[in-house]
């Protein structure tokens, strides 16, 4: 089938030139460094394009260096990002369509695991949820979609909400066989910098794998980087192309006196469309005004008004875009039962990006140019119908245009409503001065009104706002009205050596965390803070939190996007301080950037100093408050709500709307999940409980196989025994590096790390830890009943197999370059040896001290030897097959108990 055929049944649409261009340039293997696409005309089409190149390339036998992940990086701001409901229809189609059954066999040729579904997928929310698929299986051709934070802390080795023994993995399949492409990359330049910096330095160290990056944007700061154009006159040309750069929407400008005038002028015009019976966007920079204008609309119509901010928690954010019958008008989306009459969804600039929403008019203030281009975007998108834009903006000439910095006024999760102080640090005094020089921010929204104001006059006295009409604006002079960008830090080899030193937890004074280098250095911006609501904070205290350490529990049950919500520092502080004066006792956890956790009593964590300052910093740090506190109402953070909030993380699901992990008290055991941690709270069965769940006092914590956020192997469902544990992780290593087209002398060091990797635990300290009472005439890898860490006493498998394999006679006849690499592969494959082992786990009793200790000593100096050959990201893949072998082999014993106890159900 040629790509126009396979593109229209994979999509139901037919492709446009520039969809067809970048097609072949995939075939030739040519990655263009920007793809500059105005609004509403398929960027995210990308997707099914590298796929169907994959597919291409698979059956022609040249598949080896082509990307067989596509990571989709998304700005933070993203509600509904298109790149989720586009991987969704794509699987839906090559699963159902039997004349994509020839691309459907080729993506699945390359599975090592045997799998109905040709493509991993894993989004930013919703049902494939940041879920483990794309990690099992590296052979497997996969689709990640993540923002700046989840795909750039990962890259440099510092995941947010991953453990020190994740953080390799994560790092080695994103950055390695990988084409990552960064939409709206115009909104993070910083990041933009980074994994350009990232993509260079993988070439100049000459890495092991490919990592390529696509700078993919509808509001571009420049006219190209160096590549010839992507969208042509045969795309202008084409019908509905034509149709959509040319669609008719009416700029009108309406200056009010002042800046608080702004809201309310808003208002006017938003009732003159109350009898329109048309769907009506509303922008405006602040939240509060955006709540005032809410609020006032819905008190003649309150069904027909919806908000949105970037301040929302996850479950609520889905919520609205899944359900709300409001938002379903502008998402125009045919399964969904809209409001009828006239609508209005009131945004913060959360409702610009990522999102394929379309109003029949707009209603907004003024904002730089980027933010204007983004929301023009929103309105007549598809050029059906003649738009008015309605633009309110006051008279900059005696008043600033910026909120003032102390304002509860900004979405922390935006750059534009958060960038009005872009010139200057936050300074609550300075901000009431009078007749101050204008900021960077005020600047950009003259330039923008100036600009827009010379855009060509329509018939009816309205200015263009065609997106062919901002197009043919000067690229200076566009790049000029943007919003000012931040500073933006260089990426170092020496600290990316740093970074990947992932076993050293503790801070480093070379080893910064990561979040000025994904988001640039503005010291006017706002710090963020994340806050989240889990039952364990007040469950596990005092004694088992020394059996139990709190970021040892959230490695085994991360936070997930859906229960998380993001708002300014400043903010928080002062929702906190609310719950504090009621509840000052209550324990709260602090997670820092680094995945450090601290625990804080409430008084504690919003104590101040003498100059009324916080002492305890919240800024890029999450605090996890238990769900009896309160403090949540309608999905925001409100310290005046003294409900309890609900723990939503066991309402992680998967595409069949079922739970990818739960807790449950007592004996309970949820089917089909694996046990990760039994925690006796201690309860007293014969005292009264509000919850008769809870007698007995054993909180027992599962998570589905497939889905788990550790190694995968640390637990099992099933006993496995050691020998054929081992022979299978060699079997399907084995498999895997064919088809991932691994060459030698790589392919047959994972294949024998894998096979070898857990002589270790023939121990009798291990197999007690495991409940194996059967030991040594059984030897077990799995018990399938879990692990009892405290039983270990800090002995680490790994390390173990090390004087074992240095007996074998099979590994003493390899060759030095695959001894090196065998070794470090098991060292490493629990997330040790970078570059070193605790000083608390250097042991192994059952073993010469002298042996142990000299092994010990070549660990960190084979790390440097060994990364500066295959590269930082390129290591860490290496290791990552193993480990993915070692899960494979896991999950084959339990996919065989799951089958056989879906037999017994059947009967």
């Amino acid at each position: 089938m040629i790509f126009i055929d396979t593109f229209e049944a994979l999509t139901g649409k037919t492709p446009f030139p520039w969809q067809e261009k970048l097609f072949s340039e995939f075939i030739e293997k040519r990655f263009r460094k920007s793809c500059p696409i105005p609004t509403g005309l398929g960027k995210t089409s990308i997707i099914p394009i590298w796929l169907l190149s994959l597919a291409h390339h698979i059956r022609s036998g040249t598949f080896t260096d082509f990307p067989r992940r596509l990571v989709y990086v998304v700005n933070r701001r993203t509600v509904v990002d298109q790149a989720t409901d586009e991987a969704k229809k794509l699987r839906e189609a090559l699963i159902s369509k039997s004349e994509l059954g020839e691309i459907t066999g080729a993506l699945q040729s390359l599975q090592t695991l045997i799998s109905d579904d040709p493509l991993a997928i894993s989004t930013l929310r919703g049902q494939f949820a940041d879920n483990a698929e794309w990690r099992i299986d590296p052979a497997r051709p996969a689709l990640i979609v993540g923002t700046v934070d989840m795909i750039g802390s990962r890259l440099l080795f510092s995941g947010y909400g991953c453990g020190f023994k994740s953080r390799p993995l994560h790092a080695g399949f994103l950055g390695q066989d990988t084409l990552l492409v960064h939409d709206e990359a115009h909104l993070e330049p910083a990041f933009q910098k980074l994994v350009a910096a990232i993509e260079s330095e993988q070439q100049r160290s000459g890495e092991l794998g490919r990592f390529h990056v696509m700078e993919m944007t509808a509001t571009s700061r420049s006219d190209s980087n160096g590549d010839d154009s992507l969208f042509t006159p045969c795309d202008e040309a084409h019908g509905e192309v034509n149709k959509r750069i040319n669609a008719r929407k009416g700029i009108f400008f309406h200056q009010v006196k002042d800046e608080k005038e702004i809201s309310n002028k808003v208002l006017q015009l938003a009732k003159s469309f109350a009898d329109s019976g048309q769907a009506i966007l509303i922008y405006l920079r602040k939240v509060v005004d955006v709540n005032k204008v809410a609020d006032t609309l819905r008190k003649t119509a309150p069904e027909n008004v919806a908000t949105l901010t970037g301040t929302l928690r996850g479950w609520e954010r889905d919520e609205l875009a899944a359900k709300n019958p409001v938002f379903a008008r502008f998402m125009r989306d045919p399964n969904a039962t809209p409001q009828e009459g006239a609508v209005y969804l009131v945004c913060t600039s959360a409702g610009e990006v990522g999102v394929n929403i379309s109003g029949d008019h707009l209603v907004c203030d003024l904002t730089p140019l980027d933010s204007m281009m983004q929301r023009f975007g929103r309105v007549n998108r598809f050029g059906e119908s003649d738009s008015h834009i309605e633009i309110v903006h006051h008279d900059s000439s005696k008043e600033t245009l910026a909120p003032s910095a102390d304002s509860q006024s900004s979405d922390s999760t935006t750059e534009s409503e958060t960038s009005s102080q872009r010139n200057e640090p936050y300074d609550k005094k300075a901000s009431k001065k009078k007749n101050k020089p204008p900021t960077l921010f005020e600047i950009s929204c003259q330039r923008t009104l100036t600009l827009l104001r010379g855009l060509p006059l329509r018939e009816d006295d309205r200015w263009d706002g065609s997106p062919a009409a901002l197009k043919a604006i000067d690229a200076t002079e566009r790049q000029a009205a943007f919003t000012p960008p931040p500073g933006i830090l260089p990426a170092t080899d020496i600290l990316f050596d740093a970074w990947a030193l992932t076993t050293i937890r503790d801070r480093l004074p070379a080893r910064p965390p990561v979040a000025d280098w994904l988001h640039g250095v503005a010291e006017w911006e706002p710090p963020v803070t994340h806050v989240a609501w889990r039952e364990e904070v007040e469950r596990v205290f005092g004694e088992l939190l020394k059996k139990h350490p709190p970021d040892e529990l959230l490695e085994d049950y991360p936070l997930k996007p859906h229960e998380v919500l993001r708002d300014q520092e400043n903010r928080v502080i002062r929702e906190l301080e609310k719950i504090a004066i009621r509840q000052p006792e209550k324990p709260v956890w602090l997670i820092d950037s680094g995945g450090l956790v601290r625990e804080y009593l409430f008084k504690e964590l919003v104590e101040k100093d003498k100059q009324k300052k916080p002492v305890v910093s919240l800024a890029d740090c999450t605090v996890l408050l238990p769900p009896s506190a309160g403090g949540l109402e309608r999905g925001l953070l409100n310290g005046d709500a003294t409900s309890p909030a609900d723990d939503i993380a066991d309402l992680w699901l998967d595409e069949n709307t079922e739970a990818r992990r739960c807790r449950s008290w007592g004996d309970q055991k949820p089917k089909g999940m694996r046990l990760v941690r039994t925690i006796d709270i201690g309860l007293d069965p014969d005292e009264d409980s509000e919850d008769e769940e809870q007698s007995g006092g054993l909180w027992r914590w599962f998570v589905q196989p497939r889905s788990a956020d550790d190694d995968g192997s640390r637990t099992a469902r099933a006993k496995q025994l050691l020998k054929p544990h081992l022979n299978s992780a060699g079997d399907f290593a084995e498999k895997m590096v064919v088809r991932l087209g691994l060459k030698e002398p790589e392919s047959l060091a994972v294949v024998l790390a894998a096979r070898w990797h857990d002589l270790g635990k023939d121990r009798p300290v291990w197999q007690r830890a495991i409940g194996n009472r059967a030991y040594p005439r059984e030897i077990l890898a799995k018990s399938g009943m879990g692990m009892r860490p405290i039983a270990l006493n800090n002995y680490r498998h790994e390390l173990g197999t090390l004087p074992d394999l240095a007996a074998m006679p099979e590994f003493q006849e390899l060759s030095e370059e695959v001894q090196n690499l065998v070794v470090h592969l098991i060292a490493a494959h629990h997330g040790r040896a970078r570059p070193h082992f605790p000083g608390n786990e250097r042991f192994d009793h059952d073993r010469p001290e002298e042996e142990v200790a000299a092994i010990i000593t070549g660990i960190p100096g084979r790390f440097a030897r060994l990364q500066q050959r295959y590269g930082r990201w390129g290591l860490a893949y290496l290791e990552s097959l193993v480990r993915a072998a070692d899960i494979m082999a896991s999950q084959n014993i339990d996919d065989g108990k799951e089958q056989n106890e879906a037999e017994e159900d059947s009967r």
